[in-house]
């Protein structure tokens, strides 16, 4: 063989030995990003079933959402009520306090 096809031939070999390499370290990459990915996604379903697990057992939930519309509405009817009533700022206060 000459000289010009044996350098060629170690040019192939390697080249080929680089892209095992990477390939393998590629891999190798992948294998662990997945395993970092399944881990965490077993954090998140048990979070996630701790939360349903929190939520599911309250029954007050529907009643405090039901006292706080009550107190938003009546709140809305005295700024409605008040909004109405001129105030007369130039009269004194009558229990006793200052402005």
């Amino acid at each position: 063989m000459a000289p010009e096809e044996i350098t060629a031939w170690w040019v192939a070999i390697i080249a080929g030995f680089v892209v095992v390499l990477a390939v393998a370290a590629l891999l190798s990459l992948l294998v662990w990003f997945v395993k970092i990915i399944d881990r965490r996604v077993v954090e998140i379903r048990d979070t996630l079933s701790t939360v349903t697990d929190n939520t599911g057992s309250t029954a007050l939930i529907p009643q405090t959402g039901d006292a706080v519309d009550r107190v938003l509405a009546e709140g809305l009817a005295h700024h409605l009520f008040l909004g109405r009533v001129p105030l007369d700022r130039s009269a004194p206060a009558m229990n006793g306090g200052g402005r």
